[in-house]
């Protein structure tokens, strides 16, 4: 960071204590004054180049948070049965979830989330390598989820990651079926346990077990990056312009880390869910082990120009139960 002039030293701090500085902040939740007998600083001190490294990678966020490869079917899809060739047009998963926020009684109702708690409603996209390919972050926690994705796709300064025609994101029942996006069926519930004793619409039900799986993914990528940040769970007293941008710094750390197989093995071994999903369905389920590979396969699932989003999902549903069923 030094090298490309992102961070500068000063005269009494060099950009190593600078980094260390946000570094401990970041991985042990610490407070300012945790920080300041840590590192025999100033409460200013630690505030000024804790503000200073925190814009320096959260503007290294393009570099780091990048669109996933929307013209590849990611093997998590290719080699799995369940999925391929079924969601082989699925470039990701979305969802917003809710990250502290440190606020005044005065601005305390705006930012109230859903559990009562002041919060920031953040909403991000992941790849299948459970690594943000999008974030955008700043809406109060009372803010509905459709709303904050509505926003990322009208506003063009959102640098929202379109997917090409024939690809789209998996979103929870929350969201609206349409567009770029594949919605599960609402009001079709079910639990994992309950698998074997699907009833009712079971086309239904097959295709939202079957979206679950896949979704799961955003909810795992949440529940990693939350608990490698203690900040994300108990904000600090910065100022709201610094509070909204810690998450994306996060992200891009987390990111940055997830480059290293050590590391995306650990993450996998410590469990990944995330504890504050807030789904208007109960449709979140476990991720079983991998399938088979099916090899290339004649059915090309990318949705027809021709053909909305709800026609679509019957079209894949219809499909999946037939090759459940020969």
């Amino acid at each position: 960071m030094e090298q490309t002039g992102r961070l500068t030293p000063s005269r009494a701090v060099s950009v190593e204590e600078q980094l260390m500085i946000f570094l401990f902040v970041v991985g042990h939740g610490a407070s300012n004054r945790d920080a300041q007998e840590t590192w025999q600083r100033s409460g200013s001190t630690i505030s000024k180049y804790f503000g200073i490294v925190l814009e320096a990678i959260f503007n290294m966020s393009g570099e780091y948070i990048r669109p996933p490869d929307m013209n590849n079917v990611h093997h998590t899809i290719r080699y799995n049965n369940r999925f391929f060739p079924y969601f082989q047009g699925c470039v990701g998963a979305i969802d917003g979830t809710h990250v502290s926020a440190c606020v005044g009684c005065a601005r305390a109702d705006k930012f109230r989330g859903r559990k009562g708690d002041t919060t920031w409603n953040v909403l991000a996209a992941c790849d299948f390598d459970l690594k943000f390919t999008y974030m955008l972050s700043g809406w109060e926690g009372s803010a509905h989820d459709a709303r904050v994705l509505e926003h990322a796709i009208s506003e063009p300064q959102n640098g929202f990651p379109f997917p090409p025609p024939g690809k789209y994101y998996l979103v929870d029942s929350g969201y609206a079926n349409r567009g770029y996006f594949l919605a599960p069926y609402r009001g079709t519930n079910y639990h994992l346990r309950d698998r074997r004793r699907l009833g009712g619409d079971q086309k239904k039900e097959q295709f939202n077990y079957r979206h679950a799986s896949l979704r799961n993914a955003i909810e795992r990528t949440f529940g990693i990056w939350k608990r490698r940040f203690p900040i994300l769970r108990s904000m600090h007293q910065f100022p709201l312009d610094k509070q909204a941008m810690i998450p994306v710094a996060y992200a891009v750390l987390h990111n940055f880390i997830r480059m290293d197989p050590a590391s995306v093995a650990q993450d996998h071994v410590s469990g990944d869910e995330d504890d504050d999903d807030t789904s208007s369905e109960d449709d979140s389920v476990d991720v079983d082990p991998d399938g088979v590979d099916v090899g290339e396969s004649s059915s090309h699932l990318n949705i027809p120009q021709d053909m909305d989003m709800g026609a679509f999902r019957d079209y894949v549903t219809n499909c999946i139960h037939e090759g459940s069923s020969g």
